[in-house]
């Protein structure tokens, strides 16, 4: 093992050591949003007892610009300081520290004024040295007013008497103006690095509504179109939905086209599966000519933008036998033996009308590049927004390049990573730049595994870099707990889902409480991927008030729209799911409570962390039910709740100290 060089040796005055938050060694980047606290932490200290000063430097990788924070102590030699950003980009995070010379001689003139007396003069010298010192660099930055300060505590001390020299030098005015002017030419800084990525709010806090533009009217004879939409736009917007998801808009395939419920036939009339792209009128840089053409689009996007809406766009990348890659690139497609293009197969299911692209074919980087080329094409379009259909069936590479490509010029893109997989390979692509994922709440029901998936995203290292989108459904997965039943369990996953995560979307349907499956199958009967839809959108009995009021609370309480501010409360009932979440200002305390049970009144003591929540224990304190609008007086950390399926399924409590009008 070859020796460190010895100046490197000698600079190294300041031991720092596992820096974080860094996502698998600063290999990945960090994550935050803009606005969003970031608390970096290291281990500092040195040899000796001189006093440590530390400090997190930060620049945008764009601009290079420095900036600095002084650190805390905390304990054991850890430090500690917090961070916003107020501009998305990239950012590189590093920690700082060296042996402060004035604070060292405070803390060592303390301890020698119980000593010999005649040693006093000898050390205020060393003081007027060390002022003087830091005259001189604030005269050389120009900073004659804190120079001219600086010399003005130096002639105070010389006419001081030794004894009484600690009072002048430890005032919190002397302190603050020699921490301006430190003696950094040891300073240590650290190898190790964290490298953040700030998004826009919206990374972190959006509501989702996924609909079929083809099924806008409701009327399943009549192939809606973009100008159709509109309508279903202005209701998502009413629901308190900001975001608008459309399945591929593109083309749609007639070689082996599937027919109503996935069947291999197809009928005269059949539609088609959206994600089987491709046709004579062209592939993914272009419009399935039933819903219009590239003006009725962009006048859709600017028209939903206008009313606070994003329209998000499904990235697929299938082909149809009739795509036109087929015929221009057919080195991109798997080929058999016999030189015939491979179809989509999970077995047993068979995709026919699909062709999966080879992402390792000779041809890669032009193929690569091209798909790179479809998202810059969209953008410019006005899409923003992308959900990437089965992530996890392309190379994890391949999306480091296209995310890191889009993002060097569109740093606001957002990317919705659909990859409904393994826990590892869902972690890796949130690794490489997706910015938010789905994740497995579609199947968390009880209590226990609720509470255990939360805590694994929000409080353990994921936290630093996936951040989980709930839906309680989609057009693939419609799950056991939906299939014939009531609005109640509809209403209680819909709450799940918009207040334990800040980000959260849903199919259209659920709002009508839509649950007939196919038999046997975790699937929709009648599926709108293979038909256009028949619905009322505005048929009587739906829980559109409810979600309506979710997503207003979500948009007026600020401890809802964070995503890792959670912290589950104990409740004596397995039925009973009860957590909090709060502002970073303590501001605004939400404490939530939900019966877990669809068709039985559940009721439970919860047992309130009052410290935590800066409560006391000696005076009362309001819980207003902000879904109910009614406010109770509670007096303690255990109280009594009830909630029944076929009234108040849920409570959405703001806490607040002092008493409210007892019901």
């Amino acid at each position: 093992m070859l020796s460190p060089n010895l100046s490197a040796i000698e600079s190294t005055t300041v031991v720092i050591a596992n820096l974080s938050p860094r996502v698998e060694c600063g290999k990945f980047p960090t994550k935050r949003v803009v606005g969003e606290r970031l608390r970096v932490e290291a281990d500092i200290f040195k040899d000796g007892h001189d006093q440590v000063k530390a400090v997190v430097g930060w620049r945008n990788l764009d601009d290079g610009h420095p900036h600095e924070v002084e650190m805390l102590p905390l304990e054991n030699d850890r430090w500690a300081a917090e961070l916003s950003f107020t501009e998305t980009g990239r950012y590189e995070i590093s920690v700082s520290a060296w042996s402060d010379d004035f604070e060292t001689w405070l803390h060592d003139f303390e301890r020698r004024l119980a000593g010999e007396p005649e040693d006093l003069p000898i050390e205020v010298e060393q003081c007027r040295v060390i002022l003087n010192r830091a005259a001189l660099r604030a005269a050389r930055m120009r900073a004659s007013q804190d120079a001219e300060a600086i010399e003005a505590v130096t002639a105070r001390l010389m006419q001081t008497d030794p004894a009484h020299a600690l009072d002048l030098m430890a005032s919190a005015g002397t302190r603050e103006l020699l921490s301006r002017w430190p003696d950094r030419s040891l300073q240590t800084a650290s190898d190790e690095k964290i490298e953040l990525t700030v998004e826009p709010v919206r990374a972190q806090f959006s509501a989702w509504y996924e609909f079929f533009p083809r099924s806008a009217t409701g009327c399943g004879e009549r192939h809606g179109t973009f100008r159709d939409c509109l309508p279903r736009i202005e209701d998502a917007r009413d629901m308190g939905f900001d975001i608008v998801y459309f399945p591929p808009i593109h083309p749609i395939g007639v070689t082996h086209r599937k027919g109503k419920n996935n069947t291999t036939t197809c009928e005269p009339g059949d539609v088609g599966s959206p994600w089987a792209i491709g046709a004579e009128t062209g592939g993914h840089r272009s419009i399935e000519p039933a819903l219009g053409n590239f003006e009725d689009f962009r006048w859709l996007v600017e028209e939903s933008r206008a009313r606070g809406i994003e329209i998000a766009l499904d990235f697929a990348i299938n082909c149809s036998p009739d795509h036109p890659y087929v015929r221009d690139h057919p080195e991109w497609f798997f080929q058999r033996p016999d030189g015939s293009i491979r179809y989509a197969e999970n077995p047993p299911k068979k995709y026919q009308d699909i062709y999966p692209i080879n992402f390792h074919c000779m041809e890669w980087e032009t193929l690569w590049r091209e798909l790179v080329d479809v998202v810059r094409f969209w953008i410019d379009q006005g899409v923003h927004i992308f959900r990437v259909d089965n992530p996890h069936t392309k190379p994890v590479s391949f999306w480091h390049y296209l995310i890191g490509e889009i993002h060097k010029d569109h740093p606001h893109v957002i990317f919705l990573s659909e990859a409904f997989t393994k826990p590892k390979m869902m972690q890796a692509l949130a690794k490489v730049g997706f910015t938010q994922s789905y994740t497995y709440f579609t199947w968390r029901e009880s209590k226990h595994e609720l509470i255990e998936y939360v805590e694994e995203l929000t409080q353990g290292p994921m936290r630093e870099y996936f951040r989980g989108n709930f839906w309680p459904n989609t057009p693939d997965i419609l799950p056991h707990h939906l299939q014939n039943q009531g609005p109640a369990i509809f209403k209680i996953r819909a709450a799940l889902a918009a207040l334990l995560s800040s980000s959260w979307g849903m199919y259209s349907g659920y709002e009508f409480c839509e649950g007939a499956p196919l038999p046997g199958r975790e699937e929709y009967l009648d599926s709108e991927k293979y038909q256009i839809a028949t619905r009322d959108w505005n048929a009587p009995g739906s829980i559109k008030g409810f979600i309506t009021r979710l997503n207003e609370l979500r948009q007026s309480q600020p401890a809802l729209r964070q995503y890792a501010n959670i912290a589950f409360v104990p409740a004596d009932n397995d039925q009973i799911l009860c957590f909090r979440k709060w502002s970073d200002d303590r501001e605004n305390q939400i404490l939530v409570v939900v019966n877990l049970d669809s068709h039985n009144r559940q009721e439970s003591n919860v047992h309130l962390p009052l410290e935590a929540m800066g409560l006391s224990a000696e005076h009362e304190f309001s819980v207003s039910d902000l879904l109910h609008e009614v406010t109770y007086t509670w007096r303690d950390s255990t109280n009594f709740v009830s909630l029944d399926p076929h009234g108040k399924l849920v409570h959405v409590f703001l806490v607040s100290q002092g008493s409210g009008n007892s019901l």
